[in-house]
C-alpha cells in the first residue's frame, strides 16, 4: 500500500500512459514498491479551486507508517512539481490531503494489516 486518489480538472490525453508514469513516480518519491502502489485518476471537469476552471487537483494518499510531517513536507514538494510539469497546474492550485489510517483500519486480503502484521 499506499493508494493515490487523484481528482483533476485537466484533461490527460492519454490517461494510462500517465497513470503509469505516476505509478511509478509514486514509488519512488514515497520509497515504496511499485507493487504496493494503487492509482486512481478521475478527470472531474467540474472541479473548482479558488472559484475558478482554471487547471486543478485533489490528491488522497493513504499510506501505513510512513505519513508523517517531516515526509508529508518533501512529498508535497515533489508532487507538486510532478503535477506542474505533467498536468500544468500551478502550486497554489490544489490540495494533498495524506492520511495514515493505521494498521486496524486498512484491510488486505479477507483481513486487516494489524493481523497481518501482528500489531494495530
Amino acid at each position: 500500500m499506499p493508494s493515490l486518489d487523484l481528482t483533476t480538472n485537466v484533461a490527460i490525453p492519454n490517461e494510462r500512459e500517465f497513470v503509469l508514469e505516476f505509478s511509478k513516480f509514486a514509488a519512488d518519491t514515497l520509497s515504496k514498491p511499485e507493487t504496493y502502489i494503487s492509482i486512481n485518476v478521475k478527470h472531474n471537469p467540474n472541479l473548482t479551486f479558488g472559484g475558478t476552471f482554471d487547471p486543478a487537483f485533489l490528491l488522497t494518499i493513504v499510506s501505513l507508517g510512513n505519513i508523517n510531517p517531516e515526509k508529508n513536507e518533501k512529498y508535497s514538494k515533489q508532487l507538486f512539481e510532478f503535477f506542474k510539469e505533467k498536468l500544468g497546474i500551478s502550486g497554489d492550485r490544489g490540495y494533498i490531503l495524506f492520511n495514515d489510517p493505521g494498521n486496524s483500519y486498512l484491510g488486505y486480503q479477507g483481513t486487516t494489516f494489524a493481523t497481518i502484521f501482528g500489531k494495530p
